[in-house]
């Protein structure tokens, strides 16, 4: 058992975490948004965001959510006898924050319909379900309500997602099989490039680095993603923006892995203007190219440094990684930008390591697609 675990074991044993601490560990499990609406004894309306809501039973058809026993409301559901539980669509988290604010009219300018004994149902949810109170149950500063469900609506509309102190959204797993039809070497990048956009974002907050997730198009490599971390390596991030094969870092890295015939043209055009301009950092010949090709295929990492950003007013490192098919084709390259004098592009660096690590996971990801 490692320190970490047995740190964890020894906080949970003798009880000193706190409520903070306690509510992060909870956070880590993710939920759906829903809005809980009633009628009180007069006929007002109440509604109010919860993620504590889970189904019990199918036979009988139970549901229970809980509700702190100081909230505003909480006479309000204590005395009905009936609750609708509204599960949010994935854009409706404004919804799900103006129901979390304290409010003396949490209706006024909300869309809704009057379902079962007059309780408000909200409108472009993604489900509902109309349910009569059958127990209530204390639970320390909550009480747990469960109800009967006695109708039921659903859309197509993806929910709305909660975790971890943020609103997420919900997507097919990275694991997951690849949509029918995506198996084999370029038929997989449809596949990979929902899976890598995932990566650029976990890597840009992590790296603080410039992400971009380029494939291999009819001009050669061509940027079909950006991600920015908290510092752009440039304002200006345009997709669609061709790199060179020989001199950018994507290039290299899609060059290495992709079969002659679909880099020949490209290369031969590069190299005579390599020769033209006599520069001391471009590959000027083909087995130069080809050494350094067989570099990138040995360590799966392909670096430039320092040179030019597109647009010749930043000096930036770039670092590549490809993603390769189930037949170990390039489909896409994984690059790290930044500026040269703050960005170290070794290739045993770590942010090299991090790069390798995601693309490795993905290129594991599209082989299981097969399987």
């Amino acid at each position: 058992m490692n320190a970490s675990v047995l740190s964890a074991h020894a906080q949970a044993a003798t009880g000193t975490f706190d409520k903070r601490q306690l509510r992060n560990v909870l956070g880590s499990f993710v939920t759906g948004v829903t809005v809980v609406t009633t009628l009180d004894t007069e006929g007002k309306m109440h509604g109010l965001t919860a993620n504590s809501f889970s189904s019990v039973s199918l036979d009988p058809p139970l549901v229970l959510w809980s509700q702190a026993t100081s909230a505003g409301s909480h006479a309000a559901f204590r005395d009905s006898d009936r609750f609708t539980i509204n599960i949010l669509a994935e854009d409706q988290h404004g919804l799900a924050n103006h129901f979390a604010a304290r409010s003396p009219d949490k209706f006024s300018g909300i869309d809704y319909d009057i379902g079962i004994d007059g309780l408000p149902v909200l409108r472009d949810c993604s489900a509902w379900l109309e349910c009569k109170v059958v127990s209530r149950h204390p639970g320390g500063d909550h009480v747990i309500f469960v109800g009967s469900v006695e109708r039921i609506r659903q859309t197509t509309r993806r929910p709305l997602v909660f975790g971890g102190g943020q609103y997420l959204v919900a997507d097919p797993h990275d694991l997951g099989h690849a949509p029918v039809g995506t198996q084999g070497a370029m038929k997989s990048q449809p596949h990979a490039v929902r899976l890598a956009n995932r990566s650029m974002l976990r890597l840009a907050n992590a790296l603080d680095k410039t992400l971009a997730l380029v494939a291999w198009g009819n001009h050669g490599p061509t940027v079909i993603a950006w991600q920015a971390g908290a510092t752009p390596v440039a304002a200006d991030l345009p997709l669609g923006l061709v790199l060179p094969v020989t001199s950018s870092a994507s290039g290299l890295a899609l060059a290495a892995f992709l079969p002659p015939e679909a880099i020949d043209r490209f290369v031969t055009a590069e190299l005579r203007e390599n020769r033209r301009r006599e520069s001391d950092d471009l590959p000027l010949t083909a087995q130069s190219l080809y050494d350094m090709l067989e570099s990138v295929r040995a360590s799966r990492v392909a670096t430039r440094r320092p040179g030019p950003f597109h647009d010749d007013r930043v000096l930036a490192n770039a670092i590549s990684v490809p993603i390769l098919s189930p037949d170990g084709t390039a489909v896409l390259a994984l690059t790290a930008i930044g500026p040269a004098g703050q960005f170290d592009a070794a290739t045993n660096g770590p942010c090299a390591q991090a790069l390798k690590a995601a693309a490795e996971e993905i290129s594991a990801a599209l082989q299981e697609c097969i399987h």
